[in-house]
C-alpha cells in the first residue's frame, strides 16, 4: 500500500510538472520581437528540418499530398531567407547556403516531377511562382554588388516569363495543373514580380496593376475575398474563399498592394479567426456560419477549425503587424503542438510530421520582403485570452493530489497522527 501511495505521488508530481510546463509555454514569448529579432527556438527547428529532409522527409510529405515534397523544401528555404534577412549582411552565410540548397532541390527533376511542362508558364504557376519567390529571396540575402550574375539572370528570365504568361491570359489566375487554377498560386507569382522590381531595375508594374484590376473584378461574392478555386478560362469564382488558401494569400498580397491587402486581411480575420470553446484563437476553414468538407489541404476540421490554416495564419498576422494575434497563435501552438526540445533541435508533433514544422518555421520567421512593415491593425485578441487555459492547467495540476488531500483530511478528522510528523506524537493530548 505504501509503494502504491508513493507511486501515486510520483505520478501526481509528473502531471503537475507537465501542467506547469504548459503554463510556461503559454505565457513565454514565442514570436520574434519585430522584423529584426529572432523567433525563439526557430534556429533549432531549422536544424531539425534539414536533418529530416536529408533523411527523406520530403518523400514522406509527398505521400501525404501532391505538393508535399515541394512544400517541405521550399518552406525550409524561405524560412532560411526570412531568418537571414533579420541578420546583418555579414551574418547571412548559413542562410544563403541553405536557401541555395533548397532552390537547387526545387530546380531538380524531382522538384518538377509533379507538374506538367505543357502549361503556360511551363510546369504551372504554382511551381514557377514559389520557385521564383525563393530565387528572389536568395538575391535579397546578398548585397547587390556581391550577387551571382547567373542567379540574377535566372531570376530576371523567370520573372519575364511569368509576366508574359499573365499578359497573355484573359484571367488573372494561371493554371497550376491542367485545367485547374487557384488564386493563391498566382498571388505568389505576382508577388515575385514585385520582388523583382525591388531588387532589379523595375519592369513589371503594368502587369501587376492589370492583375490587381482583374482580381478586384472577381472576388468571392459571399465573403468579398479572393476565392479558393476559380474557373480557369474566366477566373470566375468556383468555390467560396477558404482559409487554407486565404492564410497563404495574406502572406503575399501585402507585397503587391498594401492597402488592398489590409482590407482583405481585416475581412479574413473577421470571418475566419475564432476562439472555439473560448480556449484560444484558431482559424476556421470556412467562413463563420458555413461548413464544408475537409480535404488533404485542410486536414480534419474539428469544430470547423483547420490546424494547417491556423499555423499559416500566424505568419499572415505577423506580416500584417498583428502582433496580438500572431503571439496568441504562437503561444497556443507551444501548448498544444507537443514540442520536443533538445540542446540542438526543436520539433513539433513529436517530430512525426516534419512538413508541419516547415510551415510553422516559415510562419514564425514571417516578415515583409518588399513592402515596409505596416502599422498594427486594431487588436481583436484580448490580453486575457490565456486565462481559461491557465485555469484549466491549474485544475489539471491540482486534481492528481486530491486523493492525497482527502487522506490527510480524514486523518485530521479522526484524530490520527499524521505520518509526515511522527515527532509531534508525544505533544498530542
Amino acid at each position: 500500500m505504501r509503494i502504491m501511495r508513493w507511486a501515486g505521488r510520483v505520478a501526481a508530481g509528473l502531471v503537475s510538472l507537465a501542467a506547469l510546463l504548459g503554463a510556461v509555454r503559454l505565457v513565454a514569448p514565442a514570436t520574434a520581437p519585430g522584423p529584426t529579432g529572432d523567433a525563439p527556438g526557430v534556429a533549432r527547428q531549422l536544424t531539425f528540418l534539414r536533418q529530416a529532409l536529408d533523411g527523406g522527409a520530403g518523400d514522406d510529405a509527398q505521400a501525404l499530398f501532391p505538393e508535399g515534397w515541394f512544400f517541405a523544401h521550399v518552406l525550409y528555404g524561405l524560412a532560411r531567407v526570412d531568418s537571414g534577412l533579420r541578420a546583418a549582411h555579414g551574418e547571412r552565410d548559413t542562410a544563403l547556403r541553405e536557401a541555395r540548397w533548397a532552390l537547387e532541390r526545387l530546380e531538380s527533376p524531382a522538384g518538377r516531377a509533379p507538374f506538367s511542362p505543357d502549361l503556360a508558364p511551363a510546369y504551372g504557376v504554382f511551381y514557377q511562382g514559389w520557385t521564383n519567390w525563393l530565387r528572389g529571396g536568395v538575391l535579397a540575402l546578398q548585397a547587390p554588388q556581391h550577387r551571382d550574375p547567373a542567379e540574377v539572370r535566372r531570376f530576371a528570365g523567370a520573372s519575364a516569363a511569368l509576366a508574359a504568361a499573365f499578359d497573355a491570359s484573359a484571367s488573372p489566375y494561371l493554371p497550376a495543373y491542367p485545367g485547374q487554377a487557384w488564386p493563391v498560386d498566382s498571388t505568389v507569382a505576382v508577388a515575385s514580380l514585385r520582388l523583382h522590381d525591388s531588387l532589379l531595375p523595375p519592369r513589371f508594374d503594368p502587369a501587376v496593376r492589370r492583375w490587381l484590376d482583374g482580381v478586384r473584378q472577381r472576388l468571392d461574392p459571399r465573403t468579398g475575398l479572393m476565392p479558393h478555386r476559380v474557373d480557369l478560362a474566366t477566373g470566375a469564382p468556383a468555390e467560396v474563399a477558404r482559409a487554407t488558401s486565404q492564410s497563404l494569400i495574406h502572406r503575399f498580397i501585402g507585397e503587391i498592394d498594401p492597402a488592398f491587402a489590409r482590407a482583405q486581411y481585416l475581412r479574413f480575420r473577421e470571418l475566419y479567426v475564432v476562439s472555439p470553446l473560448s480556449l484560444g484563437p484558431a482559424t476556421r476553414e470556412y467562413p463563420r456560419g458555413t461548413d464544408g468538407p475537409a480535404d488533404v489541404d485542410s486536414g480534419p476540421l474539428p469544430l470547423g477549425v483547420s490546424f494547417s490554416a491556423t499555423v499559416v495564419t500566424l505568419g499572415a498576422a505577423q506580416v500584417q503587424g498583428d502582433a496580438a494575434l500572431a503571439s496568441a497563435l504562437a503561444n497556443y501552438g507551444e501548448l498544444v503542438g507537443l514540442p520536443v526540445d533538445t540542446p540542438h533541435t526543436k520539433r513539433y508533433a513529436l517530430g512525426l510530421l516534419p512538413v508541419g514544422d516547415a510551415f510553422l518555421a516559415w510562419s514564425k520567421t514571417a516578415r515583409p520582403w518588399v513592402s515596409p512593415a505596416p502599422e498594427p491593425p486594431p487588436a481583436t485578441v484580448s490580453g486575457w485570452w490565456r486565462l481559461p487555459l491557465l485555469s484549466l492547467l491549474a485544475l489539471v495540476a491540482a486534481l492528481p493530489w486530491l486523493p492525497e488531500l482527502l487522506r490527510w483530511r480524514r486523518r485530521r478528522l479522526s484524530g490520527a497522527p499524521a505520518r509526515a510528523r511522527p515527532a509531534a506524537v508525544g505533544l498530542l493530548p
